[in-house]
């Protein structure tokens, strides 16, 4: 039985070719320290045997949330395949090399507007915003903005992976993974819809 890591990104693969618009967005769900869950879309960067990797703003709600709890499920939906997964895991902070690097690999445009912005902080006007980014843009004209402290990379670290395939009459087929210590090995079990 393949790796589900490995399915996943078949299923991606097959999610493009089909012409799902962006294939690659996943709805990230974090919960604070009460308890209360909150979900935004993110874009995922790679997935692989060590987990689902994005970047963000560390300093925005969903990194607040993360450093203080760091469970996380993501979800990805494809209609184009009726196809979903479901992934439950642990986020892991990324090594500050690979921030860099994958930070000096975005366009110009990418770098200043996530320097400029205070996410999910409240700010006195959009002008302000625009404003801020005009003068990163004028200060960085060829991009070289350096990444800023906040900007960081995670990994979810999976310990659960659903794999949901839409079927008529609503009799969905549904497959459950999780890990077990062998990180090459997962317990597979099929799922009632």
């Amino acid at each position: 039985m393949p790796h589900p890591v490995t399915r996943f990104r078949s299923w991606l693969r097959e999610a493009a070719k089909a012409g799902a618009p962006l294939p690659e967005a996943m709805v990230l769900a974090t919960v604070d320290g009460r308890g209360r869950p909150s979900a935004r879309w993110v874009l995922l960067k790679e997935a692989g045997k060590r987990g689902f990797v994005f970047f963000t703003n560390a300093g925005s709600r969903k990194g607040g949330e993360l450093s203080a709890n760091p469970n996380a499920a993501l979800a990805f939906y494809w209609d184009a395949t009726g196809r979903q997964v479901r992934v439950e895991g642990r986020a892991k902070l990324l090594p500050a090399a690979e921030a860099d690097a994958y930070w000096a690999s975005r366009p110009s445009g990418s770098r200043w507007a996530s320097a400029a912005s205070d996410q999910s902080r409240p700010i006195a006007s959009w002008a302000r915003l625009l404003q801020r980014y005009a003068e990163l843009a004028e200060q960085y004209p060829d991009g070289s903005i350096p990444r800023p402290p906040h900007w960081k990379g995670y990994v979810v670290v999976p310990r659960a992976i659903e794999f949901w395939t839409r079927r008529e009459p609503r009799l969905h087929e549904r497959e459950l993974f999780t890990a077990t210590r062998d990180p090459e090995q997962w317990k597979r079990v099929i799922l009632q819809p």
